[in-house]
């Protein structure tokens, strides 16, 4: 029988989405993969009860609906500062995901460099592979997860195509102050590389922290790949709708790639979510106090519990320091985890390039009676002499 394409040995399932296939299984709380258990602003779901009769329910333009990009720009004109051309400089997507990979596939070539941050979320070392090109890893180093700048030039003095920026970061929270984000876009204008960003959580930041984004910097535009979604800021994880915001030059590759690889984003679900993008700017500031809130109820049980954690600065994930448990594999503890405790987590060894098998990642976007009851099945940790064995 012939023999499949050797390039999938380079990386494994999501070990994220495998992890949620473990709560179903052991009935865990699932606060392995980041997705909420509470609905969407009434007004998209209204709005959806309304597509589904009315349509429509065939093929949009296949870069997006034209009402959608047209929304779209008005609204991160807000956030961004930029004015947007809805018209050549946006194209939609199924999800940041695909949004991430057409972007790597618009700037590089097969055998291109690419830098990402470790720890990083897990899809960027397989878009990598499946692109062809060589990532090259710079640590972001805890407590705050920042990175050393000699350490980032010599990355670029490799002859670097891109830098893949995931800020509000995940898995750690870590928000890129403007000074790290500077210092990048100095390096990225020296060695004329390309900034792809994923800005997924970017109205998921927590007090005193600001997100900047990396296109509105001075003279950035012009190399900036801005990649996010609507799936965090609405609620609405399996919608799959995503965006690419670049220049025009960008675009129209981006827009190529787009076509082949997917041909469109759901059309009833762009129309459907317009209600979302009319919301007022006050619903973003909502979003954030409710977050906020969220954050501080599961830290300070986590406190309780006398857990180590990194407190997250944005997105809605904590990387919780499992080393005085003694463990062998994160891996085996975060199926223990889910068997025995009834709580998932996703083991921090699959989002660092370096050897580190200490960690575990948690999310809070769940209920306040959902992030309770996950901290009182926590509370047996100490509890179960199995821990220490794992």
């Amino acid at each position: 029988m012939p023999v499949i394409g050797n390039k999938l040995d380079g990386f494994t399932e999501s070990i994220i989405r495998k992890m949620t296939r473990i709560c179903n299984q052991y009935g865990a709380i699932n606060l392995s993969q980041g997705f909420p258990d509470f609905d969407p602003p009434k007004e998209i779901t209204n709005s959806l009860k309304l597509v589904a009769k009315e349509g429509p329910h065939q093929y949009e333009i296949t870069w997006g609906s034209a009402e959608f990009r047209k929304k779209l720009a008005v609204k991160q004109k807000n956030f961004m500062g930029l004015d947007i051309d809805p018209d050549n400089e946006i194209v939609v997507t199924c999800g940041s995901t695909e949004a991430m990979m057409a972007a790597i596939m618009t700037a590089c070539n097969p055998g291109d460099k690419v830098i990402i941050f470790s720890p990083f979320y897990e899809n960027y070392m397989a878009d990598a592979i499946l692109c062809g090109v060589e990532p090259i890893y710079v640590a972001l180093r805890p407590p705050c997860f920042n990175f050393d700048k000699e350490e980032l030039r010599a990355a670029f003095k490799q002859g670097v195509k891109a830098l893949i920026l995931c800020n509000p970061n995940n898995p750690t929270g870590k928000v890129f102050a403007y000074d790290e984000l500077k210092f990048i876009a100095d390096l990225a204008e020296e060695y004329d590389a390309f900034v792809i960003t994923d800005e997924v959580y970017e109205h998921i930041i927590f007090r005193p922290y600001k997100h900047t984004y990396f296109a509105s910097l001075p003279g950035m535009f012009d190399r900036t790949i801005s990649c996010s979604s609507l799936s965090k800021t609405y609620s609405i994880t399996g919608w799959r709708l995503g965006y690419i915001i670049a220049p025009r030059y960008i675009i129209e590759g981006a827009r190529k790639v787009h076509d082949f690889l997917t041909v469109g984003a759901a059309a009833p679900l762009q129309k459907a979510v317009l209600a979302g993008l009319d919301l007022p700017l006050s619903y973003y500031e909502t979003l954030q106090e409710q977050y906020q809130s969220k954050r501080e109820l599961f830290l300070a049980g986590l406190d309780e519990l006398g857990l180590k954690y990194y407190e997250p600065q944005g997105a809605y994930f904590v990387m919780v320091d499992m080393s005085e448990f003694g463990f062998t594999s994160d891996e085996n503890l975060c199926y223990w985890l889910a068997r025995e405790i009834g709580v998932g987590a996703v083991p921090g060894s699959s989002f660092f390039r370096e050897p580190v098998n200490n960690y575990i990642r948690l999310h809070f976007a769940k209920k306040e009676e959902t992030l309770k009851e996950a901290l009182n099945r926590l509370e047996k940790l100490r509890e179960i002499p199995e821990v220490y064995a794992i």
